[in-house]
């Protein structure tokens, strides 16, 4: 569509399937850049990515003709098949959360991605989850959050 236009950035949080440490510290920096490559090549932009072992959290500038469901969808799907190269049992939980981000918060954001190892110093990746779940005013029903 010519003369469309679109500014939307999207920080999505997903977890390893049972919240395995399956994504190891020497493989990390280069899944997060597999994962900005998988959006690079479907018009999307990594604004940052980071995690931990068991989770990750990327902040995406997403274009206008991919959905949050689908930009998901292609990020698990493709980087569970590669890190599957490097360890048989990976995989990725069966959901997600998906918060937008003003530009304004932009700084903020980055900052929060890149400071995970001082984050689950103080709390756990569920209790991260829940929180923010919370701070965004999403409902949802605790029996289900983390299947």
């Amino acid at each position: 569509m010519a003369h469309s236009f679109t500014c939307i950035y999207v920080h999505i949080v997903f977890s390893t399937k049972q919240r395995r440490p399956l994504i190891p510290n020497q493989r990390q920096s280069r899944l997060w850049r597999y994962l900005g490559g998988i959006l690079k090549n479907h018009g999307m932009k990594a604004v940052a990515i980071g995690g931990m072992a068991d989770h990750l959290h990327i902040l995406a500038s997403l274009s206008r003709d991919v959905s949050v469901a689908r930009a998901v969808n292609l990020l698990k799907s493709n980087s569970s098949q590669w890190m599957r190269g490097h360890t048989a049992e990976f995989g990725w939980q069966k959901g997600y959360a998906a918060f937008s981000v003003s530009s304004s918060a932009l700084a903020s954001v980055i900052g929060y991605i890149e400071n995970q190892t001082g984050h689950h110093k103080k709390r756990t990746f569920e209790q991260e989850y829940l929180a923010l779940l919370k701070k965004h005013g999403v409902d949802y029903d605790p029996r289900w959050v983390f299947g």
